[in-house]
Parts: structure tokens; sequence; C-alpha cells
């Protein structure tokens, strides 16, 4: 065993003696939460609850209506006035590379409680008192499921759905680069312990409305091309998913879908946020390229093939900034 993996088991063990001990839990994944970040706060829950905790939960942006199958879910709150609550002692942050992501720096200032990091961005600064991250996992509820596996924890059938749903959602369906050996071994045991793969798919595979797919023709109508850096690139506003009547989270998935183009080298997509900024996601199939680098540059992060960054400002001047960057 690699001197990473005895330093993730040992670290797995004190969070889980940790949070045994604590008086009173807050879960929080990161803002606009995804499939992997909700998947892992419902696994993360349904563990605590059975350690007689009572946790809860919060994220700054509301909960998309697609993971509502997930167990807990309805019970994140996204009223900041948590934050108030003096008993609470530890705060648990899911799938997050910063605070700022999470949507939660600025309601940590005059907090003493203990901060414990969940992740696999490899971009991740290492915010916590206690971080576990594993930057070659391809979600951070496959980091929890070692964190599980390394506790002895049980794993019931709504832990496994939970934690396959993070796995099917950050690996695209297992379409996309981040799907490994790892993450398919441990899909595969999470299927063997309850895991419901036709429940995920039906909530979050196949669940594309006639107004989706309007939106994802408005936003494909935009498509071009840098041809000297091999950049495919497009753009959503907050018009058009006014005028298309669907959430933000219905352009999940663009990214990825301009990865299947011939000649692409780099998918970049842009889009306004109901905050009156610019999000920007970079995606790539190509070995010889780290999007993490580009995005970086521009105060983001994540993985080799899989990066972003939110920033302030048009459309028009951050898609030309990106393009012109050397």
């Amino acid at each position: 065993m690699s001197r990473f993996f005895i330093h993730m088991h040992q670290t797995a063990r004190q969070i889980y003696r940790h949070l045994k001990d604590a008086e009173k839990i807050l879960i929080v994944p990161h803002q606009n939460s995804d499939g992997d970040a909700l998947g892992s706060l419902s696994a993360l829950t349904e563990h605590l609850i059975t350690l007689g905790h009572k946790p809860c939960l919060f994220c700054i942006t509301p909960v998309p209506k697609k993971f509502e199958f997930l167990r807990h879910i309805n019970k994140v709150t996204t009223d900041p006035e948590i934050f108030k609550d003096q008993g609470i002692d530890t705060i648990v942050v899911l799938d997050s590379g910063d605070l700022r992501y999470a949507g939660i720096a600025k309601h940590l200032t005059d907090s003493d409680a203990k901060i414990i990091n969940f992740d696999h961005h490899p971009t991740n600064d290492k915010y916590g008192h206690l971080n576990m991250i594993m930057p070659g996992a391809a979600s951070t509820t496959e980091v929890l499921f070692y964190f599980f596996k390394d506790n002895n924890i049980p794993i019931n059938n709504h832990i496994a759905t939970s934690l396959l749903t993070g796995i099917v959602t950050d690996t695209d369906n297992f379409t996309n680069p981040a799907t490994s050996t790892s993450a398919l071994r441990v899909a595969s045991e999470l299927l063997r312990r309850g895991g419901n793969l036709n429940l995920i798919n039906k909530w979050v595979v196949k669940n594309k409305t006639i107004n989706t797919l309007k939106l994802w023709g408005a936003v494909l109508s935009r498509l071009d091309k840098e041809e000297t850096k091999g950049i495919i690139y497009t753009y959503i506003t907050k018009e058009d998913l006014k005028k298309h009547d669907v959430g933000e989270t219905e352009a999940e998935g663009i990214a990825n879908f301009l990865n299947n183009l011939e000649g692409a080298k780099i998918s970049l997509i842009l889009r306004e946020t109901e905050d009156e900024k610019i999000k920007v996601s970079f995606r790539t199939t190509r070995d010889d390229i780290d999007v993490s680098t580009m995005a970086k540059k521009f105060g983001g992060g994540g993985h080799k093939k899989a990066a972003g960054f939110t920033i302030d400002g048009e459309i028009e001047k951050i898609l030309q900034m990106i393009l012109t960057d050397n």
C-alpha cells in the first residue's frame, strides 16, 4: 500500500472519530449542487443518523428537483441563519475545492467549528482541519466509499444508491475520462450492495424534456471553433433559460457532449448565472492537455480533463479573454 493510501486511511479514521464525538454537525455541498455533491450529502447524512446525530443540511442555492429521489435531500435549507447556531461544532464540506465555491466563506469569519473536507479535485486548497482528498477518484462519493470502507461502516441500499449517483453523474454515465477502473470497481460494489441504477437513470439521465432539448438547440446553434487551439465553444444566457422555462441544471452535460465532436481538443461553455456572474467550464478527452491549468489562470480549478471557474463580466469579453490567452 502506498504512503498516500496509508495517509488517507489514517485520515478516514480520524474523521470517523471526530464525527462520532461531535455535538452538532452541519453538512454543506457546493453551490449549484450536482449529483456528486448531493449524493455525498445523502449518504453521509444517512450514516450520521445511524450514529444518533441529527445533522443540519445547508446549500446556498436550491436543490435541483431531479435529485429529490435521494434520501434526506428535502431537509436541505438555503437559509444562512443556520450559521448563527452556536451549537454547531463541526462543518463537513463536500465536493468543493475551496470555501468560496462552497458559498460559505463569508459565513465562517466568526466560527470556531472544525471543518472536514471531502473532495476529489486536485486543485483543492486543503482548507479543512481534516482533509480527505483523493484526486484520482472519479467523484467525491467514491472518496466517501473508501471512508466507509476504512471504518467498516455498513453500506445499506440507500447509501449505495446515493454513492452510485455521484459516480454516474461525474462520469457522465461512465462515458467521460473520469471513468477509471477504480470507479467501475466501486460502482460494481455499490450495485452489489443495493445501489439502484435504474432509479438513478430514471431521475437523472433519462429526464430530458422538450424544453430542455430546445435549450440545447439554441446553445448548439451558436457553436464555433477557435482553429489554432482546437477549442469548440458556445454559451448560455439567462434569457435562454427564461425563454425555454428551464433551470440552470438543464444545461448540464452540454460541455461533455461537445467532446464528441471531431477535431475538438477542448470544449468550452460559458453560462450566465442568476447572481450576474459567468460560469466557465472546460472539458477535454486528450491526455496531452490539462484544462485545470487554464482554469487556474482565472482563479478556478478542477481536474486535468474537467475544470472551470466563475467570474464577473460579460460573456463576449470573457470569451475573448480566454481565446486570446497564452
